[in-house]
């Protein structure tokens, strides 16, 4: 045992001396990302460091989440704190920046830099590698350089006087709101201070500790606009420019610590990892450290652009998620109490919805160490939070994106040996996690599937459990929970409520059993908008990583599903009709390299029998969206996960399935890849005569015997396995084709799909419930062998109830009630309406009176939002009521105006009540009114004084929510009303998108 331990000791030490000679830095471009749509940052930041030290050039627009876009040539200053790839923007914490001449507080605009702090560049005087940056600030003549530790970062400013200027903004913050924020001038060189801030992450607060290798000679402070001599200050926006007598040079050095916790924090992680004043050393420090990382996995052959993709790619992967906890293992918790990370390092920014699939997977096999304190990390925060992380973020759940992807990446390490953590505590969480009632588990646990009219995303969320709940039955079977196992397993096979055999693509279906009626695949879903996640069903419909032989088979067999792959990749999108997410890019047909969904698409050919297709698609992938420009990527970063995919495919495998061990073969673009391994050994992969051309796996070795699968274990990675691949320009159509040699993905017949043992609630039509005059319902349902019973006086309908034959025509108030019995099940639930005779215009046409009856019309309607109409000027009182999903044909929305309007009843009435209907969801923008009004007039010249239906707060809320103002009249005779909803106008403090236009949504004016 001695000598195996001794063995392994001088491994590590010959790996750090041999392979660290090799400079893997060169082959990292950080700039890689920064256009286009990657959301990269070119900055300097360790591995998973707490620090991301990197120049901020933007802070508003979908591009500028990480702050820094390569369009710009102005620098605002450079920050602490940064999100690689995200699609929403946050942190942009503790900006510092470096100037001379006047003092300006405010940053300047693109436009025209020179009215602020802000300053032009060069982008050919910029220089990126792992753990350094450095620019040129054009207008101040300084040059600047930066690099990191783990939790402080170092500034090397070289200014071209002896006077020099810096401004700390605490103000500056990347698309979130600054709530307060403090400043303290601790001595003649030292400051600390924090920045507290609502945005992604609903609260979260950044301290530092700041020292200066020369004295602050001179200083001024701004408070909220206000200037004070005071040495300490606190507001919202606080700001300070220190001024420098420079004798050294023109050279001044900052070293920043941060930290989450504490301003004690801040100091101690500063003072513990950069103690000296020597930027070179910490400079090589961080090379060293990137380069010990980077050369686990060596490279040989293929392009220069193909090494500095492929090492950019690690490098990426290597930067989240973050370290956060301090160097005394103190960190805030889910719960907002500073808490002790016992024996491990706590960590933040989870995006485990793009993560879950290729990054986590990577870690696995590079560092069990740290995919251990990640584990422990998740299980820490279902402790404090009673759920495990969905998306987090600075100890802040967002509930960004859907599943419940903490799971596959607990469940993955643990099928992989990784198992020293609570392995009881995190099957309890992946149990608790799983039987929630919300977002749609309520349905998917009773019918099988999320109805797209009962909750958002209800498609891609329904896959998505299915495949999560794969992952809890494969670790119910290790543990030996036998009915966990089955249940679970019966869950994961929930996929096939969604497949609509007719069309063989997945689709939404409603609470009533129906499909969505229209169906198009390549119509775009958008974020909320009820059947799949930034996405189609040409995308989605291949998400049943857990059973892909079932999928095989509800395709009608390995030919028909491998024409249907091809159809993927050659379909095209007609973008006049279709508006694609702006999430959706890199496509390939439908294909989308760009986002998350399509990542394991182009290995499915292995388990069809079509093997050579997998290797020509994931090389034209390769090849057409991999590059060492800076728009090397053609879609969000998205902390890692697209990098992870090409760190992985570039070397020839994939992970189409975490939590079985597998990983799909591709085709490498390398002659050679050795990867060492934590355990001493070397796990490698050769190509012999391998080309761009020869891209085909012609045969293979394993240990030196042949090898015809398609897919290679964990097991063989970890035991230190050779694999050698013949490489041809003709595909080997023999290659890897029988069933025996295709990747596993199957769940056995024996489980059955989650059965629904009642009927499916009726339909009743139509959609409008109030009425001019009369009005005919209609009923369906879906089944068959069924009847349609049903009561008008509220009554609760019975089997002996009125029987649905013919439509229901009424001419006053009442309450339908509908229920399907027979189909050999249960009855379905009850579904009830209220068709309510009012004043409404109830007729499609614009006329004001037909067949001798006045219909009320809108006269002024002049506001709203042509996106959101609800039909045109009379859609507000159509009698049509809308949901909570926004985008619906009934809502007339107003951006940044009032909804201002004037109805005319078409003669006087005596009116008794009117309400109101809006919609509040403030993650879209959409906010209550501050103040609702009506006046009511005879002649339509003369108006009553305001009469107020509500006056709103505006208080923060993460509910979508419809709300309902009433106000009751006392015989007001009216023909005209008057009727104002005063929009808050911008978005508050609070919110992400603080001083962005406010949205105000109306549905329906009910006059009675």
């Amino acid at each position: 045992m001695k000598k195996l331990i001794i063995i392994s000791i001088l491994f590590f030490v010959y790996h750090d001396a041999v392979f660290s000679q090799k400079d893997y830095t060169k082959y990292v471009n950080p700039f890689i990302g920064t256009a286009e749509h990657g959301h990269t940052y070119p900055g300097a930041a360790l591995p998973f460091g707490m620090i991301q030290l990197s120049p901020d050039t933007g802070i508003e627009g979908w591009d500028w989440c990480s702050g820094y876009h390569a369009t710009d040539n102005s620098i605002i200053g450079f920050s602490h704190t940064h999100l690689s790839g995200t699609g929403v923007g946050d942190y942009g914490d503790i900006l510092i920046m470096p100037f001379t001449g006047e003092v300006k507080f405010n940053s300047g605009s693109k436009a025209n830099p020179g009215e602020g702090y802000r300053s032009r560049f060069n982008s050919e005087k910029e220089k990126a590698v792992p753990g350094y940056y450095s620019v040129f600030l054009e207008d101040y003549k300084i040059n600047v350089e930066l690099t990191a530790a783990k939790r402080a970062g170092f500034h090397k400013y070289s200014y071209s006087s002896e006077e020099a200027n810096l401004m700390i903004d605490l103000f500056h913050g990347l698309q979130d709101a600054t709530i307060e924020s403090h400043i303290n001038i601790i001595d003649e060189n030292k400051i600390e201070g924090y920045r507290t801030s609502s945005g992604w992450a609903k609260r979260h607060t950044v301290y530092f500790y700041a020292e200066f290798s020369e004295d602050i000679s001179n200083y001024i402070i701004e408070v909220d606009n206000n200037r004070t001599e005071d040495k300490s200050a606190e507001g919202r926006s606080v700001k300070a420019s220190l001024k420098f007598d420079l004798s050294n040079n023109g050279l001044l050095l900052t070293k920043i610590g941060i930290s989450h916790v504490s301003l004690e924090g801040a100091k101690k992680n500063l003072n513990a990892e950069i103690p000296h004043w020597d930027f070179d050393k910490s400079r090589n420090e961080a090379n060293a450290e990137w380069n010990k990382l980077l050369s686990r996995i060596e490279v040989e052959g293929g392009s220069d652009d193909q090494k500095i993709s492929y090492y950019t790619a690690l490098y990426h992967t290597f930067l989240a998620p973050y370290l956060f906890s301090d160097v005394d293992q103190k960190y805030v918790g889910m719960d907002g109490k500073v808490k002790i990370a016992d024996g491990f390092n706590m960590y933040t920014v989870f995006s485990l919805w793009d993560t879950f699939r290729a990054l986590h997977p990577l870690l696995t096999i590079l560092d069990e160490e740290l995919t251990t304190d990640l584990i422990k990390s998740l299980i820490a925060k279902y402790e404090e939070s009673g759920v495990l992380p969905v998306w987090e973020l600075a100890a802040n759940e967002t509930w960004t994106m859907i599943g419940y992807h903490s799971i596959p990446v607990i469940v993955d390490a643990y099928m992989k040996g990784i198992r020293n953590f609570d392995i009881d505590k995190a099957y309890e969480a992946m149990v608790s996690s799983a039987m929630r009632d919300e977002r749609g588990l309520e349905y998917y646990k009773e019918m099988g599937f999320i109805p797209m009219d009962k909750a958002d995303d209800a498609v891609s969320t329904t896959l998505e459990y299915a495949y999560d709940d794969w992952c809890i039955a494969v670790m119910a079977e290790q543990l030996g929970k036998e009915e966990d196992y089955k249940y679970f397993m019966s869950r994961a096979k929930n996929y096939r409520n969604v497949f609509d055999n007719e069309t063989k693509f997945m689709r939404g279906r409603y609470n009533s059993g129906f499909w969505k009626e229209n169906f198009d695949p390549i119509a775009p879903s958008f974020l909320g908008s009820g059947e799949f996640t930034e996405g189609n069903s040409w995308q989605y419909t291949w998400f049943v990583p857990q059973d892909v032989t079932g999928l095989i088979d509800l395709m009608g067999g390995d030919k028909l599903f491998k024409e249907k792959l091809d159809s993927l990749f050659t379909v095209e999108t007609d973008k006049e009709k279709y508006h694609m997410p702006s999430d959706v890019t890199g496509l390939i047909g439908q294909y989308a390299q760009g986002n998350e969904p399509s990542h394991h698409i182009s290995y499915l050919y292995n388990y069809c029998g079509y093997p050579w297709s997998t290797q020509y698609i994931t090389r034209k992938i390769m090849d057409q969206f991999f590059h060492s420009g800076r728009d090397g990527l053609c879609g969000n970063e998205d902390c890692g996960q697209m990098s992870a995919w090409y760190a992985l495919s570039a070397l020839g495998f994939y992970p189409v399935l975490p939590g079985s061990n597998e990983y799909s073969i591709g085709s490498t673009i390398f002659d050679k890849v050795t990867i060492h391994l934590n355990n001493g050994k070397d796990f490698t992969i050769a190509a012999n005569n391998n080309s761009s051309e020869n891209k085909y796996i012609n045969s293979a070795k394993l240990n030196g015997k042949e090898y015809r699968k398609t897919y290679f274990t964990h097991n063989d990675i970890l035991s230190g396995s050779n694999i050698e691949y013949e490489m041809s320009a003709e595909p080997n159509k023999q290659f890897g084709v029988e069933k025996e040699d295709r990747p596993n993905s199957k769940i056995c017949d024996e489980f059955k799909t989650n059965v629904y043992n009642k009927n499916f609630v009726p339909i009743i039509s139509p959609r409008r419930t109030l009425f001019a005059n009369s009005i005919k319902a209609e009923l369906t349902a879906y089944g068959s062998d069924i009847e349609i019973r049903y009561t008008l006086d509220g009554s609760e309908p019975t089997e002996k109830s009125q029987k649905y034959i013919k439509p229901i025509i009424q001419n006053d108030s009442f309450t339908l009630k509908a229920k399907v019995f027979g189909g050999g099940l249960q009855p379905s639930k009850t579904i009830e309406k209220l068709f309510k005779k009012s004043i409404v215009h109830d007729k499609a046409d614009p006329f004001f009176e037909k067949d001798g009856i006045i219909y009320p019309r809108v006269l002024k309607n002049e506001n709203f939002h042509p996106k959101y109409n609800a039909g045109g000027e009379n859609g507000i009182i159509d009698g049509n009521f809308a949901s909570t999903d926004f985008r619906e044909p009934f809502w007339q929305g107003y951006e940044g105006v009032d909804c201002d309007i004037q109805i005319d009843l078409g003669k006087v009435l005596e009116l008794n009540k009117i309400s109101a209907n809006f919609f509040e969801r403030q993650d879209s923008w959409i906010f209550l009114p501050k103040k609702v009004t009506v006046s009511f007039s005879k002649d339509g010249l003369e108006f009553s004084e305001p009469v107020v239906i509500c006056e709103n707060e505006v208080i923060e809320n993460h509910e979508a929510e419809i709300k309902t103002f009433i106000e009751e009249l006392k015989n007001v005779q009216a023909r005209y009303i008057n009727f104002n909803a005063e929009n808050v106008a911008v978005c508050p403090p609070f919110h992400k998108g603080a001083g962005g236009n406010a949205w105000i949504f109306i549905d329906e004016i009910i006059m009675e």
